[in-house]
């Protein structure tokens, strides 16, 4: 009995359903090169962000984090306008994330990767199942992101949090440090899970703070990753990637000025560049939400630009608190007494006699140890006094 040939048309509407459940709704991770170029190729168009999602709310605790990977074009949400951030992330959905995250998406996305066959030995049947997402696995392996032990993708496996760490510590190259630090000891109870091979890379993971362990001393090394986890913990690699501002839209740097919606940075080779803000800016300060306008000179800011304005910004280091300007004033009068400080090298207080209404009136005065004294001061002087924030800091006698 002869097969029944399958129409070309069915072939690609399966590997369209899917791509959209690895890139679109199933996932929430950002679309791909197809969906995001809507015009088939005839000219750019403005990527839209969209940034309210139903279940999300700024009082929860990776709301900066989710947002700031929407912004940089690695998730996004569900067609239900919500983001599901408790929902458990396949392996498949961390390397996506991640390859995205090294700004390699479009090198995933070529034809020549798409394409490519790979030596896992699931590779044919993920394949079939993922056709697309090929080029994201052979990025991944080609940056040494998997480990040189592994023999299958497992696309669908729920990604764990020692093999995120693994793969997160990969992704920032410090394989070395890894491996200087596999005979650390862990300070978890349940250490003992964390195979011998993996404990240099959690100990990196944890020292460059993309994970902890929890308030039970345990890190549940096999438990599995949600979406709001992944985006904390991508959010803490990507501040820590070397070339960042060599990334298309990213900018970081000093906050120089800010004044009507625009905003001055100072670069590290010490270029200003002017910068527009988006109506609708997200500013995050110590993990909380802001108006633009509470960002000040100093600041150390890192910054997604989007259509030639900054849709999203990060203080990663608040800059010093300008001090308050000193406050000064002159009092005039005659010297009543003063006495010395414990060193008997200088005046510590000093008692100005003086008429206030037509009252004699008198008045103590604590004296700055730095005090500059002109003229010889001695009882009954008249004398002039700078005082800076209650404390005389100039007196001047006044010839008699």
């Amino acid at each position: 009995m002869s097969q029944k040939k399958v129409p070309a048309w069915r072939k690609t509407a399966v590997a369209t359903v899917a791509l959209s459940m690895l890139a679109g709704s199933a996932t929430g991770l950002a679309a791909s090169a197809k969906d995001r170029d809507d015009d088939h190729g005839k000219g750019k168009v403005k990527v839209q962000y969209n940034f309210n999602f139903k279940d999300l709310n700024e009082n929860q605790w990776a709301y900066k984090f989710i947002i700031r990977l929407v912004a940089n074009d690695v998730f996004k949400g569900y067609v239900d306008g919500s983001f599901k951030p408790n929902n458990k992330v396949t392996r498949l959905e961390t390397i996506i994330s991640a390859v995205r995250m090294l700004g390699l998406g479009a090198e995933a996305e070529k034809p020549e990767n798409v394409n490519a066959k790979l030596n896992f030995k699931d590779f044919k049947e993920f394949k079939k199942k993922f056709p697309q997402a090929a080029g994201y696995v052979k990025v991944a392996l080609e940056h040494d992101l998997f480990s040189e032990y592994e023999k299958e993708i497992q696309g669908e496996k729920p990604a764990s949090r020692l093999w995120a760490s693994v793969l997160l510590v990969k992704a920032l190259k410090l394989d070395e440090e890894a491996k200087a630090k596999m005979n650390v000891q862990l300070p978890f109870r349940d250490a003992k899970q964390i195979p011998a091979g993996s404990v240099g890379y959690v100990a990196v993971a944890i020292e460059k703070g993309l994970v902890s362990g929890y308030t039970d001393r345990t890190f549940q090394p096999n438990k599995p990753v949600t979406r709001a986890e992944l985006s904390a913990i991508l959010s803490k690699v990507g501040l820590q990637l070397p070339g960042q501002e060599q990334k298309d839209g990213v900018v970081q740097g000093v906050v120089q000025t800010n004044a009507n919606g625009t905003l001055s940075v100072k670069k590290a080779d010490n270029t200003v560049v002017n910068l527009t803000l988006n109506a609708d800016v997200f500013v995050f300060r110590n993990g909380v939400k802001v108006a633009a306008a509470a960002l000040q000179a100093g600041d150390q800011l890192w910054l997604r630009v989007v259509d030639g304005k900054v849709i999203f910004i990060e203080v990663t280091k608040a800059g010093q608190t300008p001090a308050p300007a000193p406050v000064t004033s002159t009092d005039v009068g005659k010297v009543n007494q003063f006495t010395l400080n414990t060193n008997g090298t200088g005046v510590a207080t000093l008692s100005l006699s003086k008429d206030v209404n037509g009252t004699p009136t008198t008045i103590v005065y604590n004296v700055a140890a730095n005090v500059v004294i002109e003229g010889t001061l001695a009882a009954n002087a008249n004398v002039v006094l700078t005082i800076e924030n209650n404390l005389v800091t100039k007196i001047q006698v006044l010839p008699q």
